[in-house]
């Protein structure tokens, strides 16, 4: 047939490249977003790269708490400055998406706190940090930063912190490593939280454990309890070997 002929072929043609017109559209779109989310970290983790300087060259051990809502991070922390106060220098960034009602409970122990309100976001980032700390004017001692109570989006965020520590509370089960693997492999360790309510609840903290570590093998784990103070002792002490390692690396 002719080139130039507008039969029934012709049709079947341009339909053919009609379709394939749209494909190509969703392929930059898809691109473009994964671009975006890779400037975020990166630039991200370009700050929290200067704030782990900035902590080095202030002689501060910053720790980075994490949890699900509820798991009891800040009635952890206030006990923990509890007993560490008065040994040793202390600070905190408290971060909730809206209100200041645990920065005023760190506030009652006397240890300066920086509230951070995230709005909408899910997660702290680097240069919140950087912002908090420098307001803080803190130096040689231990930062404490309570992350946004999410087990998903602080995981991927680094902020420049030595360690970062996973909050699970035996309400929440044994399966919440398998189910949140990204936090609990991020995590260097674990507080078993709530272990005075272990008899009242159907919790194998056995097999809690041992999930966190099927998906970090060098995890570790302390089973602890803020109200009975079972377990603070050795979370006091890692703390203390924590600061020592600092030291030593300083």
């Amino acid at each position: 047939m002719p080139p130039h002929d507008h039969g029934p072929d012709h049709h079947h043609h341009h339909g053919h490249h009609h379709d394939h017109g749209h494909r190509p559209e969703s392929v930059p779109l898809k691109r473009r977003v994964i671009e975006v989310e890779r400037g975020i970290l990166d630039r991200n983790d370009t700050i929290a790269a200067a704030n782990r300087r900035n902590f080095a060259d202030h002689r501060v051990l910053a720790l980075n708490l994490m949890s699900s809502p509820g798991a009891g991070k800040t009635t952890l922390l206030v006990e923990t400055l509890k007993r560490l106060r008065g040994d040793t220098n202390l600070a905190v960034i408290e971060v909730d998406q809206q209100t200041a009602l645990d920065a005023d409970r760190i506030a009652a122990t006397g240890v300066p706190v920086w509230q951070v309100n995230t709005g909408k976001g899910c997660h702290l980032e680097a240069a919140d940090v950087a912002v908090a700390f420098d307001r803080l004017h803190f130096a040689n001692g231990v930062l404490f930063i309570e992350n946004v109570g999410n087990l998903v989006c602080p995981a991927g965020f680094d902020l420049g912190e030595a360690h970062k520590v996973v909050v699970c509370s035996v309400t929440e089960g044994e399966d919440k490593p398998l189910k949140y693997p990204d936090m609990f492999a991020a995590a260097g360790l674990m507080l078993i939280s709530k272990a005075d309510l272990a008899p009242h609840c159907d919790v194998d903290i056995a097999a809690l454990a041992a999930n966190a570590r099927r998906v970090n093998p060098g995890i570790g784990v302390i089973t602890l309890s803020a109200r009975s103070g079972e377990g603070l002792e050795s979370w006091l002490g890692w703390i203390a070997a924590a600061r020592a390692l600092r030291a030593v690396a300083e």
